[in-house]
């Protein structure tokens, strides 16, 4: 589907705004242009006189949105069991964020404070969004993160606005069951990866297992399409030792530090290709979790050659 920017430069101006939104109910860039250009299609299909009678686009733009994107999680669901392996969200430059998402709230005022813009778009928080129901998804993210009231929700999950409602706190419980006690100090959580980095590097599996908690889960997104694991791997001396490996059987690989939906995580570099990208979950100074992708269908923004070298 054709990703050109509309030539009406009054709906034009919320592109943006809908990706931002697409994004963050897919987790995917690919899917969200592809279901903003069909709100867009939707738009022009009709004529002036319809489009006239609609007294704020951009309300419209996002219902419809949200509405196509409801569809897709649904039959997302269906495809992937079909998927190789771990599905993970598409890891993005944070960099990216500010040029390609909006991020103002849709009511003019501050997002509502149960989850932050920021976290709104971290590998941690779309990981937990794939364990809810897409309705229970689109609900949370439309109501907490972009403030649009449930009366208005109810029109595009076809919901009463008492059981949109009930909608978000089954989706906050569960979120807020797994997200709280995590650090939320952004630098102690460098600090952690930057000591995985250090130790995955030199081969000193002591220190590398010293950065992970006992119980820490590793998940692999290869897609089918490169050698990866497809089960998770789990326990700090097994992941020490299957992190360590993954750098030695790339030749010429080396890990760096880059911010990865808005928080620290690494690269594996082979030559100037970025061919994993690592994000981190860090509770009480170390890794909980690791989430691995690999598949290079979601590794298109990396290799850029301006994203790579941010």
């Amino acid at each position: 589907m054709s990703t050109a920017e509309p030539s009406n430069p009054d709906v034009g101006q919320y592109r943006k705004l809908l990706l931002s939104v697409a994004f963050r109910l897919l987790g995917s860039t690919h899917d969200a242009e592809d279901m903003v250009q069909e709100a867009y299609s939707r738009w022009y299909a009709m004529n002036s006189q319809a489009q006239s009678l609609i007294e704020v686009p951009q309300a419209w733009l996002v219902q419809v949105t949200s509405r196509v994107c409801l569809d897709q999680l649904r039959s997302a669901r269906v495809r992937r069991e079909a998927y190789v392996g771990d599905w993970l969200p598409e890891p993005l430059p944070t960099s990216y964020f500010a040029a390609n998402f909006g991020t103002d709230a849709l009511a003019g005022g501050d997002p509502i404070n149960e989850v932050t813009l920021d976290e709104s778009v971290s590998t941690a928080l779309l990981v937990l969004l794939e364990e809810v129901t897409p309705a229970e998804r689109v609900t949370l993210i439309l109501h907490d993160v972009f403030a649009i009231p449930y009366k208005e929700i109810a029109e595009i999950v076809g919901r009463s606005s008492d059981a949109c409602r009930q909608l978000a706190v089954s989706a906050r419980r569960h979120i807020n069951a797994e997200r709280y006690g995590r650090s939320s100090d952004a630098g102690a959580h460098s600090a952690v990866v930057a000591a995985f980095k250090k130790a995955c590097s030199s081969g000193r599996l002591d220190e590398l297992i010293d950065t992970l908690d006992p119980n820490v889960v590793v998940r692999v997104d290869g897609g089918g399409k490169t050698r990866a694991a497809l089960r998770p791997v789990i326990g700090s001396d097994k992941v020490a030792r299957f992190a360590r490996g993954i750098l030695v059987k790339q030749d010429c690989a080396q890990l760096v530090e880059r911010s990865v939906n808005g928080q620290s995580g690494l690269l594996l570099l082979s030559g100037d290709q970025v061919v994993r990208v690592y994000s981190f979950d860090v509770v009480d100074g170390k890794i909980v979790r690791i989430w691995i992708v690999a598949n290079p269908d979601k590794l298109g923004n990396w290799n850029a050659p301006a994203d790579a070298a941010d």
